[in-house]
């Protein structure tokens, strides 16, 4: 445990003033704001259906091109800046070589990955909150989203697409650790990430196996649900189970090619 809290910490040191690390920050803001204020230049007429599918129409814009495109590819470029360090001063031997366990360095790589991730799912669900309820405030006449509490739904959202990640990034943090150079991973998972796309919008029938479909099919959840008048999202489906799976066989796979790559 201690080799794990020691190397999120290290990584941290080495990542704070990374795009990767910033991007998670200033990516859901900058979406978040500018849909926001582009609802409020173009909204001409006040809003007629129920307040809380007036939030899912709101989120397909914020949440929705996260899920289809942003999120997945995030999770690319930040499992590729976890590694980068270590390649950009091939110090994969001497990182191994500290008094720490192997296992630990490499776990504490993952877990900060998936902190960044989280730390961008968290932004996108509170800018997204934030400027739906600026927007009431501003024009309580045309919008109504302070009529219903969508912070509950938000919450189980940004659980299910965590989880939903999991399984691209410890595929991710494979290729990134095989290739120094930032094409053949990004080339791969961006080719991986529109299969996923056509899959999903094709229905094939068991897209849910491919995990790079697992983040729109999280977001598809949300549409289904407000569609059906009910918001509430089955955070474990069978799409979150697949990616849990996922993660953990190729995690272990990733901790094998890397310990073997450090003694090369």
């Amino acid at each position: 445990m201690k080799s794990i809290l020691l190397s999120i910490q290290s990584e941290f040191y080495k990542s704070r003033k990374t795009a990767a690390f910033w991007g998670a920050i200033i990516l859901p803001f900058a979406i978040c704001t500018l849909i926001t204020f582009g609802e409020l230049l173009t909204q001409k007429e006040p809003y007629k259906g129920p307040a809380f599918m007036e939030w899912i129409h709101f989120l397909s814009g914020t949440l929705g091109i996260m899920g289809t495109l942003i999120l997945p590819m995030y999770i690319i470029f930040a499992a590729y800046s976890v590694n980068n360090i270590e390649h950009k001063a091939n110090a994969w031997k001497s990182l191994f070589a500290l008094p720490l366990s192997k296992l630990g360095i490499y776990a504490g790589k993952y877990i900060f990955a998936v902190i960044l991730v989280f730390i961008m799912l968290l932004g996108f669900g509170l800018f997204s909150y934030l400027g739906g309820m600026l927007s009431s405030a501003l024009r309580p006449k045309m919008v109504h989203y302070a009529d219903y509490n969508i912070a509950p739904f938000l919450i189980q959202l940004e659980c299910k697409l965590l989880l939903s990640s999991l399984g691209i990034l410890s595929i991710q943090l494979i290729f990134s650790a095989l290739w120094k150079d930032f094409l053949k991973p990004m080339g791969i998972g961006l080719m991986c990430v529109i299969t996923g796309i056509i899959l999903v919008g094709a229905k094939i029938k068991n897209n849910f196996l491919f995990p790079y479909s697992h983040p729109l099919l999280a977001i598809n959840t949300m549409r289904a649900n407000g569609q059906n008048g009910n918001i509430n999202v089955n955070v474990f489906s069978q799409e979150i189970f697949v990616s849990i799976i996922i993660s953990v066989v190729f995690f272990i796979l990733g901790y094998i090619i890397v310990s073997k790559k450090s003694i090369e």
